[in-house]
This record gives structure tokens, sequence and C-alpha cells, in this order.
């Protein structure tokens, strides 16, 4: 029998034993506290996108620029060590209307909630909780979910991948990139000079209003989430939908989904619900980004303004930027982000003032 035909078998074997596991810790009194952890969402008003999970609480709190690598490495080993709820149901309350989910066998939720009218645009709140207990003595759970709904006057979008493009991450070095993990924080990784200003510039656009939807759409694994949620709070990267992955044995991936299907499924997504909007794609030439957004390209014509790769890796991009050429999108190779900003600015997609705000915290980074 070859791997693939051993797969489903072999997750038919984890799933149960998860399942026995979650039983006899619950009955031990082993897990103590249960938590929905929301995605941020988004929408419009074809259908508003909210995904969470349900899982133990292991009462992880903020970090703080004095923390050591030890408390670092902990901290991290509780985002790793997950104990999932599958098969509860979470209830949503929105505007007056409940809609319900199942978790499924990795405690994943998600809704597609189709509105009736047109929603406010903006941040919207959702508010989540369980149906039933899941402990002993449990009291309810419960969470306010965000979504976002950009503006009917929103110039354009905004995907960006976060792994080497908004931080450096080391990705295709796998002992760099563990290292970066685990022994450091939300204070302690700094994103590429100038970034917090040239994303804040393109949430903002030619009208100068916070009105521009940003995705980020990266190959990290959902338990990296809140740690990429505190890390953008603290360095004040304006905040987005999160697309992240499940990394793990599934019923046909010995890991589960390829860095490309993931990105590409993410995106093809989120150009389905903003139809009416254009977009610039961002990401760097390490993990494929410029053949993935090549495709995207070709399959929603018209739907691309520019992208931006910022050049990490030694590879050839020479030829590929002719391709692009061909297909009427410009292939910006950029290597810092001061470049990126002086396209966008010059064909009117970011203000001149933001301009000089992104070279003027280049600086200031640079100098830190």
């Amino acid at each position: 029998m070859n791997l693939s035909g051993l797969l489903p078998l072999l997750y038919f074997f984890k799933r149960k034993f998860s399942q026995a596991k979650l039983w006899l810790w619950i009955r031990l009194g082993l897990v103590k506290s249960v938590m929905i952890q929301p995605y941020l969402g988004f929408g419009n008003e074809r259908e508003v996108y909210l995904a969470g999970r349900v899982l133990e609480d292991k009462g992880i709190i903020p970090a703080s620029p004095e923390d050591t690598f030890w408390r670092n490495f902990r901290t991290m080993r509780k985002r790793f060590l997950t104990v999932i709820i599958p098969g509860v149901e979470v209830k949503a309350n929105w505007k007056g209307k409940q809609f319900f989910s199942q978790t499924d066998e990795e405690g994943y939720f998600e809704f597609r909630i189709h509105p009736q009218t047109a929603p406010k645009s903006g941040w919207q709140s959702i508010s989540l909780s369980l149906t039933r207990a899941v402990l002993t003595h449990q009291q309810e759970v419960s969470a306010e979910a965000m979504v976002f709904i950009p503006s009917s006057k929103a110039d354009f979008g905004v995907i960006s991948d976060i792994d080497d493009t908004i931080v450096p991450t080391g990705a295709m070095r796998l002992w760099d990139m563990l290292k970066t993990t685990f022994a450091k924080n939300a204070h302690s990784r700094i994103p590429f000079p100038g970034v917090s200003a040239f994303y804040a510039a393109l949430r903002k656009g030619s009208d100068g209003v916070d009105s521009n939807p940003l995705f980020y759409v990266s190959s990290s694994p959902w338990n990296l989430y809140d740690f990429l949620m505190e890390l953008m709070e603290v360095h004040q990267i304006p905040p987005g939908p999160l697309m992240l992955r499940d990394l793990g044995l599934s019923r046909d991936q010995l890991i589960a989904g390829s860095h490309r299907d993931h990105k590409l499924k993410q995106i093809r997504h989120i150009l389905g619900v903003f139809h009416h909007l254009d977009f610039i794609l961002i990401g760097d030439s390490g993990q494929e980004d410029p053949v993935i957004y090549q495709e995207i390209i070709e399959e929603f014509p018209g739907r691309v303004l520019a992208v931006y790769i910022r050049n990490v890796a030694d590879k050839a991009l020479k030829q590929l930027q002719v391709e692009y050429q061909k297909i009427g999108v410009p292939l910006i190779l950029v290597k810092d982000t001061m470049e990126a900003s002086e396209h966008a600015a010059q064909n009117g997609w970011i203000l001149e003032t933001d301009r000089n705000k992104i070279r003027r915290q280049k600086v200031e980074d640079e100098e830190d």
C-alpha cells in the first residue's frame, strides 16, 4: 500500500487518539478552561465571512520587551500544544439574528452569512457563544468577533504575505525559522523598516480615508494567530483578516495543504467576495509568490493593479517580469519598502505626504 492509501487510515487513528485523549483529559480535569478564538472576518453586501476555532484556554498573556528566551519558548510551546474541541456548536448573534456552525475535527468553525441588507462599512462586531457546556461546571463561553466591511468608496484592496514580506523570518531556512519563532516575541520580532507606514498609506489610498481593505495571506500555522495579531498591534501595522493554514496530518495529505494551494484558495475567495475591487498583491521571492500571483492575474484578468515582490532570495525573476508585461501587470522587484512606496505614489495609489512619512519611518527604523 502506498502512502496515499495509508493516509486515510493514519488520519482515522489520529482522530480516534485525539478524541480519546480529549475525553480522558476532561475527565481528569486537565482541561480547565475552553475558549472561542475568533479570527478577523470580512464581508460586504454579498457575504460576511467569519472563522475561528474552539480550543483549550492556556492563559497566554501578551508579551513584554523584557521577556526572556525561556518565557518566549514556553509561550510558543503552549501555542503549538493545542487541545482542540471538535463537534461543538457555535452560535453567532448579529443584527438581531442567530446563526449556527459546528466545529470540525480540528476545532475550526466558519460562518458565511448572506445579509439581507448591506451592512455598514467599517469594523462590525459579532457575538459568539457555545450552545452547550464542554466541561463540568463550565460557565458560558463567549467571544466578540470583528469583521471588516470596506466602504463603497474604497480605491482598491491589498493582499499581502507576512513571512519575509512584512517581517524577516527566514522561511526558506528551517533552523533559522525555528529559532526566530521560538526565541522571540511580538516586541523582539522587528518588521522591515517603513512597513507600518507603507501599509497605513495603502489603507488610506489616494483619498486619505482609511477605507481600503488589507488581507494577510500566509502559510504560517493558525497556532500563531494571536502572536501575529499582537505583533501587528505592537508595531502599528494596520489590522486585517489573517488567512493562515492548518498544519499536520489530514485525510489526504501528510502535511495539510501546500503553500501554493493554500494561497490560491484564499486569494480566490477574497477576489470572489469583493468582485468590484481591484487589488495590489505583495509578497517575496522566497516561496513562489510571483508564480502564484501570476496564476491569479490570469484567472482574474483586469483585477490586479500591480505586484510588489521583496527580493529576499537569489532567483532569476527577469524572465517572469517579461511574462507579467505580456499580461499587462507590472511585477515590481524591490529591495525595500521605500521602492514599493515610490512606485505606488507615482501611480497615484498613495498620497505624496504618506510617501514622505514612509521615508521618515524607514530612516527611524534603521537607526533603532
